[in-house]
């Protein structure tokens, strides 16, 4: 486990503050990010009863067949889209946005604007 002041403990400290707020329910449930060095994942999750509702990441198969040489930003709006298009799909149309305590730009913004084209409201 990281220490609270290495910069992955900084990111649960933060990343902990959010949860406290965001919390996902079966009418709104919650799509949390997360980012490493080479990929990125996304899950949307219904808290109350603690179930993944979708789930998509740069190592899927829909993604490794278009993402070839592209860059880290272009496979995570890929990722957003797929996610997006898997939930409407579900039937989910509207959900909250848990970034995981980073940034909200880069490559989590990237996958935050490809999940609302494919229609998800947050």
């Amino acid at each position: 486990m990281a220490g609270p002041r290495t910069r992955s403990g900084k990111r649960l400290v933060r990343h902990a503050r959010v949860r406290r707020k965001v919390v996902g329910t079966s009418e709104r449930p919650r799509l949390a990010v997360f980012r490493s060095l080479g990929h990125i994942y996304a899950q949307i999750i219904d808290d109350s009863e603690g179930r993944t509702l979708v789930a998509g990441s740069s190592l899927d198969g829909e993604v490794g067949a278009r993402k070839n040489g592209e860059s880290k930003t272009v496979v995570a709006r890929l990722v957003g889209t797929i996610v997006g298009k898997r939930a409407v799909k579900a039937g989910i149309t509207t959900v909250v946005f848990d970034r995981g305590g980073y940034k909200y730009h880069g490559r989590v913004k990237a996958l935050a604007d490809g999940a609302r084209e494919e229609g998800l409201v947050f």
